[in-house]
């Protein structure tokens, strides 16, 4: 593999700023000659490219970070985030401090976080063919179709029947997603190094209602049943409609993202209590 000589910086073109300030911290930095820049909607780089990348700089929030993932967990390059979300929980730097402290990331030793992912792969109940699959960093949720009331999803954990849920949505989550979706559907917060999955229905119907948390050898399976069908979402972002007798199936990715930490691990507590105070301040998403 050739030696990672470059950065990545990707934006999201939906905050006017954010384009800015990767334009100024590439320039203010001197690193006009080994960087490349992208939108995050658009990250087309090539394997070689990503293969000589050392880092990749983030101007955004979370939803920036798991658009990069996608492209950047495969090759093993580390994410490096500058908050300009709401409330940022994968970025480690804020704006003020982004042009004193990324050479420091860049040129030290920091602390390399590595985050399970999820895959998943989506079967059909009612045409042969090979498996659709999908990488998720935070979820993948399995939730009722626009025009159904609920969604009937049945699940087996390991082969073995679990429950038949009656929800809005199933959501199965990293530990990095348990302060997601799965949080606000009422789920707990796990450390984001913890290798476990969470499962968490959203607005239960005469059905189990607690989440579950197994670990990261377990393999999920949800089949939708009922007439209505159901939707299939990961990271946020709408993949497909499902079928009656659809089946996706979830376990652990042979990826992992990796982000650059300052600090250790435990930093997380007072990270998580700062930014889910009340007087956090609230932005643009991500």
């Amino acid at each position: 593999m050739p030696d990672r000589d470059l950065v990545g910086w990707v934006h999201n073109p939906g905050v006017p700023e954010a384009a800015a300030l990767v334009g100024s911290l590439v320039e203010s930095l001197g690193l006009g000659g080994v960087s490349w820049t992208a939108p995050a909607t658009d990250l087309n780089m090539s394997a070689e490219t990503l293969a000589r990348t050392s880092a990749i700089v983030t101007a955004g929030g979370d939803g920036t970070i798991l658009r990069v993932a996608q492209v950047a967990a495969p090759h093993s390059v580390p994410i490096l985030g500058i908050n300009l979300g709401r409330v940022g929980f994968m970025t480690e730097l804020s704006v003020e401090e982004a042009a004193t402290r990324i050479p420091t990331y860049l040129e030290g030793s920091p602390r390399v976080e590595r985050r399970m992912m999820l895959q998943a792969s989506v079967v059909s109940g009612a045409h042969d063919g090979p498996p659709t699959r999908l990488t998720a960093l935070n979820d993948v949720v399995v939730g009722r179709s626009p025009t159904a009331g609920v969604a009937d999803v049945a699940m087996k954990v390991d082969g073995q029947r679990f429950t038949t849920y009656r929800v809005d949505a199933v959501i199965v989550a990293t530990a990095t997603g348990s302060t997601g979706y799965a949080l606000a559907a009422g789920g707990p917060v796990l450390h984001p190094e913890a290798e476990l999955i969470l499962v968490q229905p959203l607005a239960p119907h005469r059905s189990f209602g607690t989440g579950l948390v197994v670990g990261r050898g377990a393999v999920i399976e949800l089949e939708v049943g009922g007439a209505d069908g159901a939707e299939l979402s990961f990271d946020t972002f709408k993949e497909a409609a499902l079928g009656p007798g659809d089946r996706v199936v979830i376990e652990v990715s042979p990826h992992e993202a990796l982000f650059l930490r300052a600090e250790g691990a435990s930093a997380f507590y007072a990270s998580l209590t700062r930014r889910l105070s009340p007087d956090a301040p609230r932005g643009r998403v991500g």
